[in-house]
């Protein structure tokens, strides 16, 4: 394995039949120069990213980073990875790590933020949010900077956003949707909900694909007509609620939901109710 570029003293470019692959290591750089050999047993890192645009920005991102920043960084995406058990987007060694420099530069000038869907990401997000822990701790660990929890919901976005590959603006969207329903439906039918059931547990999981359905033009086809007569039929107050949320959703983010979809969450809205 042999430079194509220096990016800094802990970062080099190669060439990996044909595509660029940026390589970090303590010192890689130092004194390197185009067409040298990298020592293999110094590599920390390879990262393959999805395109020439991606890697590009990535090489900017980690010329101006300390080492220590990007290394932490790592850490955290392989163990999201190993948690999960899913193959995440690799944009999210850009955003995960830029996010985590920023957050540390605010926490030394004394400027950290409320993070307003901290109850939201905990919720609907359990194991994004606990590897979100994971993060703080490791940070507090590692580099000594002791960021408060609410980092922890925006570390858990970041990775949601690499699961699923939307942008952090639709998997806000996405959250604040999620919400909306929960919200009322719990007014609609004047109830509150068990958050340790399996039918919580079940919702909140059907609305989180749901969504992720919508955003990504991957809905369920209308290919049943009794199924869904059959359900406004069984449960008319919940396909009812349903198809208001159907028009919510519509209106208010520009996406439709099919009837097969409507059906389905008009079931999932009568397990939670009991």
């Amino acid at each position: 394995m042999k430079v194509d570029k220096v990016i800094n003293n802990n970062i080099v470019s190669v060439l990996e039949d044909g595509k660029e692959i940026v390589v970090m290591g303590r010192g890689l750089g130092f004194r390197a120069k185009p067409g040298s050999e990298i020592p293999e047993p110094r590599i920390e890192k390879i990262f393959r990213l999805d395109s020439q645009t991606e890697v590009d920005q990535f090489k900017t991102l980690l010329s101006n980073l300390p080492l220590e920043h990007i290394q932490v960084s790592t850490e955290i995406i392989n163990y999201a990875k190993e948690v999960l058990n899913k193959k995440l987007n690799q944009n999210i060694y850009i955003t995960l790590t830029d996010h985590i420099n920023f957050s540390i530069e605010r926490f030394h000038k004394n400027m950290m933020f409320a993070n307003p869907l901290l109850r939201e990401v905990r919720s609907f997000y359990r194991e994004e949010y606990l590897i979100g822990e994971y993060a703080v701790a490791l940070i507090k660990r590692k580099l000594h900077v002791d960021l408060p929890v609410d980092e922890a919901a925006s570390v858990a976005l970041h990775i949601v956003n690499a699961e699923y590959n939307t942008k952090m603006k639709d998997t806000i969207d996405i959250t604040n949707l999620i919400q909306y329903v929960l919200e009322l439906v719990k007014q609609r039918f004047h109830m509150s909900y068990d958050e340790q059931s399996l039918n919580y547990e079940r919702f909140i999981t059907h609305l989180r694909f749901l969504s992720q359905r919508i955003y990504s033009n991957e809905l369920l086809e209308q290919t049943n007509p009794e199924f869904i007569t059959m359900i406004s039929t069984m449960y008319p107050e919940e396909f009812a609620l349903s198809e208001e949320i159907r028009e919510y959703i519509n209106n208010t983010y520009h996406h439709d939901v099919t009837d097969e979809e409507a059906a389905y969450l008009a079931i999932h809205i009568k397990r939670v109710r009991g």
